[in-house]
């Protein structure tokens, strides 16, 4: 039986208070009541506070270049069909730097949860504006206050209609294990934009405030539901819902070649006689 215990326990270079230790325990929980152990599971990041989520547990992990985490792990997700891959970085990776892998990865609908640290700021640079910071927002390197429209990466990937999109809040542990131990058991891509507290650097969107707007949805929405989940998904303000989104049956992206279902690449055999009839077709 897996425990949160088998993921070990790392010293951390976060802030005191930071909400990415609600992400990290809630996701030992998730892949604990999961029953993945350690060997099973791959965690690819890319730069930033978030993305160093992999150096504090035991299990496989990668770390890419800052907003390209989606393609290496879709690359081992096609390689290696047995891993559970979970992607894990912040907003400022996935939805700034790595915007166009992030719409790729939501067409595709490739076999991944990707779970984004969305704290509306850059952490490790020291407090730019992010994507996702609300528009007045003052920082450091925006002391007259944010003037771009804020990304919606909720609206975006329900228009898109990836596999499952989920919200969730690291001040309610619980329920954001149980977001995630839903997308990992999703067939397909499933977002999970985590609302998080920065204390250092975004003292807009503190725990005080998310606490006075998030809510849980409760059995009157229907995730199936894709006008339903549109307009949810635009539902950022004085209430922010919490939980699945949306959710559909859409064909994984590893599913649609055969060979993969044959299982890790490096486990199959050459056929030397089609690859020599793809060698003569460069001559």
């Amino acid at each position: 039986m897996v425990t949160s215990e088998d993921y070990g326990q790392f010293e951390t270079a976060w802030c005191p208070g930071c909400g990415n230790f609600g992400i990290l325990k809630a996701l030992k929980q998730a892949l604990a009541a999961s029953d993945l152990a350690p060997n099973q599971v791959l965690l690819v990041s890319g730069i930033g506070q978030a993305a160093k989520t992999p150096h504090y547990l035991r299990c496989n992990c990668f770390n890419g270049l800052h907003g390209r985490s989606l393609p290496a792990a879709t690359g081992a997700a096609l390689a290696n069909p047995e891993l559970k891959v979970v992607v894990t970085s912040g907003d400022g990776c996935h939805y700034g730097e790595g915007g166009n892998h992030f719409l790729a990865a939501l067409r595709r609908n490739v076999d991944l949860t990707v779970l984004v640290h969305d704290n509306q700021i850059y952490g490790l640079t020291k407090g730019q504006a992010s994507p996702t910071s609300l528009e007045g927002m003052h920082t450091k390197a925006q002391p007259d206050g944010v003037h771009s429209y804020p990304f919606n990466p909720v609206a975006v990937a329900v228009s898109c209609h990836a596999g499952l999109v989920a919200r969730g809040y690291a001040g309610e542990v619980e329920h954001l294990a149980g977001l995630i131990q839903l997308g990992l058991a999703h067939r397909g891509l499933a977002l999970i934009d985590i609302l998080q507290p920065c204390v250092s650097f975004n003292k807009l969107n503190t725990y005080q405030w998310y606490g006075q707007r998030v809510y849980k949805l409760g059995a009157e929405h229907d995730p199936g539901d894709w006008e339903a989940a549109i307009k949810l998904s635009y539902e950022f303000g004085e209430r922010i819902p919490l939980g699945v989104i949306y959710e559909n049956q859409r064909l994984a992206f590893q599913d649609h070649y055969s060979v993969l279902q044959k299982g890790p690449l490096a486990r199959q055999a050459v056929d030397h006689g089609i690859l020599a009839q793809v060698m003569e077709g460069f001559f």
